[in-house]
């Protein structure tokens, strides 16, 4: 007869983080949390409380049936110590199981400890057993046979997924009943031993089989979660991007809108107490970039951005929004946050040393207050705008709040949206291309089709103008289709090799009207569909991802490619990419700024790997140095654009750049800066 081996368990080192999984998953091994040793215990203290009540049974059905033969010792004294001990064992393994949650170092200290163990405990009670058999007849003496079979039998299999214990502890039982069989010279002992011994064969053999899935069972768990962690952790990532600029650390536009949103909530359902909005804007960044390089000026703004921090924690709220611009939420007055503003603007304007470089950067502010100046997020950072371009117009590096002079600007802008109304779209919108270049042949593979309006009335107005006008009057989608006309117009007259890339807006893709008319526009040409490249931004996709993802997928089916536009920007994340049918990933030209630092090289390299990992091209934008076009080309990306590759032209300007079919070259002191 064997016994399971009575061992106290490890100490317990709890964490938080396993006994959350343990409440989640009845089987916790099972779900890549536990490494292999670790699973192994789990299942051993779940199995050993059975293997102490075997014990307890065969112990004292043994004792009973050699009772009043043999000497109290063996049938009174030693079983009830036996029973005894293994009765308070089998209590605690039941009130543990599932708790011996101590990492793996400590499971492979407590495996080590019972494969020494068992062996020892277990050849003890089969020599215990045989010593019993000196004092019966033939018939009990089959009993101790009979009674070590089953009990090896139960103890193997609580041991399944411990098969080195498994072993030791057949090898213990098995040892002593072949000697004591030969010793006795018992026929029929020896035929009952060698039918143990096969039986036990079977059953190791059997379990070594069990073992090896179980193995394999927990390593691909592993595996699993160990991706499913990366996974995790790179979208954890992606979001912390998307909430966070770049260089300075500051929160994003992205960030800045939600704060703002969810203040202006708070204030609608309590007192609307007023709120201070502000828009910052560096004066002098463009003349340090120009004579001192775009490094000095990427260290100008990180600097502000760590001046700005200081007043994170006095009801401030501060961020990045672009450029050399910054946002400023104030949740005070209107003049205690004007005051604070002007104590932070005066901060922003003091010296910035630059190795043995003094500068001086100017800094203008534009503020807007709720309610006064409007409830909404959307109306309150637009009138900061226009409260910061009245200062920088008229007033440079002071702080200016919205008041109706401003609303002049405003109303500006709703010219342009009446205008927008009476406009010849026809005749007064046109199309410039500026070119993506091909790093592996360096020469143009395609082109984006910009938006130009000119005005008869005002003049040249700038793109954004233009679709925000168009957007709020209702008139984008006879803006997009008569652009897209005239882009296709161009496409004819381009050679076979260049593409053409097209910018949707939100309200493009949410018209069935617009992408039902552009599909059969891209169709009447019987140009092929892989020449059109329709880019899209997180933002342009608007609300229904779901409507957006249809409407893409089908320009995918139809043969046509879709670009993400301007990632790593705040907007877009690891889901955005893994949930939207794409072609292209077009990463923002923030990043090719970054290309001089080392931890710029690692994000912007970590972004084309992944986006390699999902099977998309990826396009840098901003190249505007050969050193941002070797680095980039270094790194594997396929594509670049920038205005020191090709600025945005007209037709005729981009075909007299063109040198036959090949497409046009890298401009070239970049190319030969390359090479």
């Amino acid at each position: 007869m064997v016994c399971a081996p009575c061992l106290p368990p490890a100490p317990v080192q709890p964490d938080n983080n396993d006994r959350h999984a343990a409440a989640l998953d009845s089987a916790p091994d099972l779900n890549g949390h536990y490494t292999l040793a670790e699973a192994q215990l789990q299942h051993l203290t779940r199995q050993l409380p059975w293997g102490y009540l075997l014990l307890c049974a065969s112990t004292t059905a043994l004792a009973l049936i050699f009772h009043g033969s043999a000497p109290a010792l063996l049938t009174y004294l030693i079983p009830l110590l036996i029973v005894g001990i293994a009765l308070s064992r089998a209590i605690y393994w039941f009130s543990a199981s599932g708790q011996n949650e101590q990492g793996e170092a400590g499971a492979i200290r407590q495996l080590r400890r019972i494969t020494w163990l068992a062996p020892v405990v277990g050849g003890v009670s089969e020599l215990w057993a045989l010593s019993l058999s000196a004092f019966s007849s033939h018939p009990h003496h089959a009993y101790v046979l009979v009674f070590s079979g089953l009990s090896l039998l139960g103890i193997l299999f609580c041991l399944m997924h411990v098969p080195r214990a498994a072993v030791a502890i057949t090898l213990s039982v098995l040892i002593p009943l072949i000697v004591n069989g030969l010793w006795h010279r018992d026929l029929t002992q020896i035929a009952m031993t060698i039918n143990i011994v096969l039986i036990a064969a079977l059953v190791l053999r059997m379990m070594f089989d069990s073992h090896r899935t179980f193995v394999a069972l927990i390593r691909s768990r592993r595996a699993l979660a160990t991706e499913r962690q990366e996974a995790e952790r790179l979208n954890r990532e992606n979001l912390r991007l998307a909430h966070t600029d770049l260089l300075t650390g500051l929160p994003n536009r992205r960030s800045f809108l939600a704060r703002l949103e969810s203040l202006i909530e708070e204030r609608e359902r309590d007192n609307r107490a007023p709120l201070c909005i502000a828009k910052l804007d560096l004066d002098s960044l463009q003349p340090v970039n120009d004579a001192y390089g775009h490094e000095a000026g990427d260290r100008v703004l990180t600097e502000a951005g760590r001046r700005l921090m200081e007043y994170q924690h006095k009801g401030v709220f501060v961020a990045r929004l672009g450029g050399d611009e910054f946002g400023v939420i104030c949740d005070r007055s209107q003049t205690e946050g004007e005051h604070m503003l002007r104590q932070i603007t005066t901060r922003l304007t003091q010296p910035v040393n630059l190795d043995d470089i003094q500068l001086r950067i100017g800094c203008s502010s534009g503020i807007a207050v709720y309610p006064d100046h409007g409830t909404s997020a959307n109306d309150l950072f637009a009138r900061s705008a226009h409260a910061l371009y009245h200062v920088k117009t008229n007033r440079r590096g002071e702080c200016a709040v919205f008041n109706a002079v401003h609303e002049v600007q405003v109303r500006d802008a709703q010219r342009i949206e009446n205008l927008l109304h009476t406009a010849d779209l026809a005749r007064e919108l046109t199309v410039q291309f500026q070119p993506i270049y091909d790093c592996r042949s360096m020469t143009v593979s395609s082109v984006e089709a910009l938006a130009r309006w000119h005005s008869p009335l005002m003049g040249d107005i700038p793109a954004d103008k233009l679709i925000a006008a168009a957007e709020r009057s209702g008139r984008i989608q006879q803006v997009t289709l008569h652009l897209f006309e005239k882009a296709l117009a161009a496409l004819a007259m381009l050679p076979s090799t260049i593409d053409l890339s097209f910018n949707l807006s939100s309200e493009d893709i949410a018209s069935h009207g617009t992408m039902r008319e552009l599909i059969s526009m891209v169709l009447a040409t019987r140009q092929p569909p892989k020449r059109f490249i329709f880019e899209v931004t997180e933002t342009s996709l608007g609300r229904d991802l779901d409507l957006a993802r249809d409407v893409l997928g089908r320009l995918r089916v139809l043969g046509m490619r879709v670009a993400l536009d301007d990632f790593g920007t705040g907007y877009s994340t690891l889901a955005t990419l893994q949930d939207l049918p794409l072609d292209i990933v077009k990463v923002d030209k923030s990043f090719a700024r970054g290309l001089d630092s080392s931890s710029g090289k690692q994000i912007t390299g970590a972004i084309r790997n992944l986006a390699q990992s999902l099977g998309l091209e990826c396009t840098i934008e901003g190249v505007e140095n050969a050193a941002q076009l070797s680095e980039a080309i270094a790194m594997g990306y396929r594509y670049a654009q920038g205005y020191k590759l090709g600025q945005p032209m007209t037709l005729e300007a981009l075909l007299s750049s063109l040198p036959g079919t090949l497409g046009a070259p890298v401009p070239g002191t970049l190319a030969r800066a390359i090479r």
